[in-house]
């Protein structure tokens, strides 16, 4: 028995796997580009058949395919999703610009599902694809499956974040630390203020991807091949959105210019380098958790981050801080997606950006990174660390630099001088202030107490 059968479209025959459910513009496309192997992103599939589902509810609304039809079309993607459609969608990243590889691969499959449910023929053009352009559907799933992902993903992790963040520093807020500048040692601050600061980076963030929100939910769909919506109902893209908004629980509505949405990808590009401005902000608080973790003996030693596996195939004893290491590593790769996404941004040439895929496969995967980090520094290394109390005194203890809060008595200069003696000496600077100025030692206690130092003020 044959493994494959013959399969036809617009240029001609070729052969097909026996069992799969795509047809011949999906294999052409398996053929052309043999390039990566990775496939498109499973969000975006998942993205891709919703807007097949949509587009079958409101193409029969508006009588351009049968009940019937539509009642197939819609079935067929509910099996889909019901199962590892993946295993279906065989088509690499690298491919036609525009998507229409992916976009037939779906209507193909689908079709295919959809005909065995309706006992007559559906086809992938005219009714799975109906009022329908890859020009517009392609860069509408782009925007469903990067605003799910946000509304299902990112923004949840990222709220956890703020969580755990939040109520590490209350439970770390009689704990005091050497600050530091430029990695010197300067004013102390409370281990509270260090992490409400990484808190409110992250919260500025949330901010920032929400007021992107609305844009992102306004989709190009409904123009078609180059705008113009040729070839669609006009009432088409607002029924579009509704349902689709049914389906998928969020919002979404018809773009205000069809050109723009399909002629570029600013909206992308914008939320990529959103993207990356949180990537930079966990960059920040993952290497703060690993200077401060540094040591145990010959480092900083403040704090001590949960021991989750050996770290040296060599050392003995040796543990890592692979959870702030591997936040790093994701933070670099989202700030290298964006850099992709960037150039792919400006291939908006006309009517049409040609480098759809690769888009849609940047942004989806800085989103799930940047998620899946995001939980696990909250909940492995963040809620979990134990301060070095003693190590923190210590330090604090010898930190000439609190001489600063005799500024306003003694004056810079002179405080100075204390400062500088007291790193020559490596003594205490309470002891040297004590002999290089009028002030009493209990005076002395107060003004320098580290506690009150954090509060700031005179």
């Amino acid at each position: 028995m044959s493994n494959t059968r013959i399969e036809r479209d617009s240029m001609g025959s070729l052969q097909v796997p026996a069992e799969a459910l795509y047809g011949a513009q999906t294999q052409r496309a398996v053929d052309n580009f043999p390039i990566s192997h990775q496939r498109m992103p499973a969000q975006f599939i998942r993205a891709l058949l919703l807007a097949k589902a949509a587009a079958a509810h409101a193409n029969l609304e508006l009588e351009q395919i049968s009940e019937g039809q539509s009642t197939a079309i819609v079935g067929a993607v509910e099996q889909l999703l019901g199962s590892d459609f993946m295993t279906h969608f065989p088509v690499d990243i690298f491919q036609t610009g525009s998507g229409t590889s992916t976009n037939m691969n779906a209507n193909e499959v689908i079709a295919t599902l959809a005909s065995r449910i309706l006992g007559e023929p559906i086809n992938p053009n005219d009714h799975v694809n109906c009022g329908q352009s890859s020009n517009d559907i392609i860069p509408t799933t782009i925007h469903v499956s990067a605003a799910l992902a946000l509304h299902e993903q990112l923004l949840p992790a990222l709220n956890h974040l703020v969580h755990v963040t939040e109520h590490k520093a209350v439970q770390v807020h009689s704990f005091v630390k050497t600050g530091r500048t430029h990695l010197m040692d300067a004013m102390p601050v409370r281990m509270s203020q260090v992490l409400n600061g990484w808190s409110q980076q992250i919260r500025a963030n949330i901010e920032h991807l929400q007021g992107l929100q609305p844009s992102l939910q306004a989709l190009a769909q409904g123009g078609t091949a180059v705008g113009t919506g040729i070839n669609a109902h006009p009432e088409f893209a607002g029924r579009f959105s509704a349902h689709l908004s049914a389906l998928s629980g969020v919002n979404f509505t018809q773009g205000k210019d069809l050109f723009a949405l399909i002629g570029s990808q600013d909206t992308a590009v914008a939320v990529s380098g959103q993207l990356k401005a949180t990537a930079v902000s966990l960059m920040k608080i993952a290497n703060d958790l690993r200077w401060m973790n540094s040591g145990p003996l010959a480092g900083l030693g403040e704090i001590e981050l949960e021991a989750l596996q050996p770290g040296s195939s060599i050392m003995p004893g040796k543990v890592n801080p692979v959870i702030p290491e591997a936040t790093a590593m994701v933070a670099a790769q989202v700030i290298g997606n964006d850099a992709t996404i960037t150039v792919a941004g400006q291939s908006g040439n006309f009517e049409l950006n040609v480098m759809l895929p690769i888009i849609a496969q940047n942004l989806l995967s800085s989103i799930e990174l940047l998620a899946n980090a995001s939980r696990l520094l909250a909940d492995k290394a963040i809620a979990s660390f134990k301060v070095n109390d003693a190590r923190l005194k210590e330090a604090l203890s010898r930190n000439p630099i609190l001489v600063t809060a005799l500024n306003p008595i003694i004056g810079y200069q002179k405080a100075a001088e204390i400062a500088k003696k007291a790193y020559q000496e490596g003594r205490p600077v309470i002891d040297v202030a004590l002999e290089h100025t009028d002030l009493q030692r209990s005076q002395l206690e107060v003004l320098l107490n580290p506690e009150k130092l954090t509060a700031g003020g005179i």
